[in-house]
Formats: C-alpha cells, structure tokens, sequence
C-alpha cells in the first residue's frame, strides 16, 4: 500500500486536514487489509481500536433491529472512514459494517488518532463535521420512514445507487443489492421490496437483468408517489 502523505483518498475525509509530518508517522504505523465481499469489517457491540480508511470498494452499515433483522442504516464508498464515532466516543461500536464488494482498507490505530485530535484543531473540526453531517443524514432517514410511502422510499434508493455508484456498461447499476437488502435499506419486508420493484418494472421504470437492475425512466422514478 502507498505512503498516506502521497494517498489521494485523503482528499475525501478529515485525514486531509493533517500536516504531512502527522501523515508520515500515520503511515509508518497504519495497516493495510484487503476484505472479500460479504466479509464483516466489524460488529456491532465491537470496541474499535482504530479507524479504518477505504481505499477501494463500498460497504453497508447496519443495525440489528428488535425484530431481528438487520436494518441498513447507510452505505459507505471509496474515501470514507470508518469508525470515528467510536474512537472519539470511546463506546462500542453501535453498527455493523459488511463489504459489498473486495475492498481495500487501510487501518489507522485509535492512538495516533486520538494524538491528531488533541494537537490538530483543523483535523478535529473536520472530524466533528463529518459527525454532523451523520447526524443530518440520520435524520433525514427518519423523516423519510415516517412521511414517505415504501413506493417512493425505493425510488428514492435507486436513484441514489444511480447518481452515487454509477453504471456497469450495459446500463445496470453497478452495485449489485439483494431485494432484502433493498427491504431493509426502505425498513419495510422483503415480500413488499419484490412486490414494489415488479410494479416498477411493469409501469417501465426499471428492467432487470438476473439480479441486476437497471434505471429506465428516471425522471418518472423521481415522481413516485
């Protein structure tokens, strides 16, 4: 793996706000793991010892439920860390992450982080922004489960996946989610996930090839009601 101070991934979290000699003492003692897809990166209820920067590849973020299932809380791509609340909180991790596909992770320990955010006012600032904006998104994820319809929260999901990951070069969207893990993305039952994405395909808004969907009409996706 390559040298933190010359990593262009940093560019895409708070890692950017550290000096290139915090850089060069981070890289001398981080290290790099690869994850195959479906592999769990931690559990919820771990204590975290560190952070871990992606490098490559997505992962979901989940969160047992009462019901026992898991539900997807968010999906975390190239550039993101992992594990800053807890390392800041020093608590238990409080969900769990899972590869979506082989990944590249590279692991930072918790002291050299903790070092950074004592000494480095820039670096925590754009820590607690990261946090913040975790917290916007969970709120917004709240809101969205209480006022919005399964039809349009799947919808909604899809374009995301779209504008976010992209294609393959047939048109599909390029991240490949079992219909349970779009369930538990919109929190509603597997059954409800197929029965939506039916009615999606027969009104013309999205055809699938095997297990991969592929965006039609947008611009009609975006009005689900």
């Amino acid at each position: 793996m390559g040298k933190c101070e010359q990593c262009i991934i940093k560019q895409f979290n708070s890692l950017k706000s550290l000096t290139k000699s915090e850089l060069i003492r981070i890289s001398a003692c981080k290290t790099s793991k690869t994850v195959k897809k479906g592999d769990v990166i931690f559990e919820e209820g771990d204590m975290l010892n560190g952070v871990y920067c992606i490098r490559d590849g997505i992962c979901k973020l989940t969160k047992l439920s009462e019901n026992g299932k898991d539900q997807i809380v968010k999906m975390v791509v190239q550039g993101d860390l992992l594990g800053q609340r807890s390392v800041v909180s020093e608590e238990r991790s409080n969900l769990k992450a899972i590869a979506l596909n082989d990944m590249q992770l590279c692991f930072i320990p918790k002291s050299e982080i903790l070092a950074d955010l004592q000494k480095n006012p820039k670096f925590t600032l754009d820590v607690l922004k990261d946090m913040a904006n975790d917290l916007k998104e969970a709120d917004d994820v709240i809101v969205n489960m209480a006022q919005k319809s399964v039809k349009q929260r799947l919808a909604e999901t899809l374009i995301y996946i779209h504008d976010s990951f992209g294609q393959n070069h047939d048109g599909t969207l390029s991240i490949l989610l079992s219909r349970e893990d779009y369930a538990n993305i919109v929190g509603t039952a597997t059954e409800s996930a197929i029965r939506v994405l039916s009615q999606f395909k027969k009104e013309g808004l999205i055809s699938t090839t095997g297990k991969y969907i592929k965006i039609e009409n947008i611009e009609d996706l975006k009005r689900v009601e």
